[in-house]
């Protein structure tokens, strides 16, 4: 996110004297589809080879019930959870490879990885685009790079606090 935003902020021209190092044509052209390309390898990795991982039966996690689990969830929310994550770090990671190993099918898996990819892309770098020469970004572009970072973070965070706060009550020490 905070890259996107940055190469957004770098086509930005900083004066009408002076062009911008990087064209925010070209860089769309060529990040919306290394996006997409990205996490459609990641899908197919774990198309291929995370069923061979799920088939013994003694592992704890990675078993048949589980990845059954995995494929019901992704053919009823999968398409929700490849376009959010895409602006989550860590968590855009894994979503596409776990799609490819709940069996999510591909059509589905790709319209929704198109979605995503667009959106983060464009969203991140316009983002960037249009802030990144305001002298308050300028000044503090640093601040802005750790908060943007932030941010992604914090639907993470509240869902594992949320998930903690809701096993402590059903378990309670």
């Amino acid at each position: 996110d905070s890259l996107l935003f940055a190469a957004g902020a770098l086509c930005a021209a900083p004066s009408p004297q002076h062009a911008a190092p990087l064209n925010l044509l070209v860089v769309i052209v060529l990040l919306v589809p290394a996006a997409i390309l990205g996490d459609t390898v990641n899908y197919w990795i774990g198309h291929i080879v995370g069923p061979k991982i799920f088939r013994s039966e003694s592992n704890r996690f990675l078993n048949q019930a589980n990845l059954e689990k995995a494929h019901q969830f992704y053919e009823k929310y999968g398409g929700k959870a490849i376009i959010l994550c895409r602006f989550m770090p860590l968590f855009r990671t894994f979503v596409p490879f776990v799609a490819g190993i709940g069996r999510m099918s591909y059509a589905r898996f790709m319209s929704f990885n198109v979605i995503g990819g667009i959106a983060w892309v464009l969203g991140f770098t316009l983002m960037g685009f249009y802030f990144g020469n305001r002298e308050l970004v300028k000044k503090n572009f640093s601040l802005v790079i750790l908060l943007i970072i932030l941010v992604s973070l914090l639907p993470a965070v509240i869902e594992f606090i949320r998930h903690r706060r809701a096993a402590s009550s059903v378990n309670p020490r």
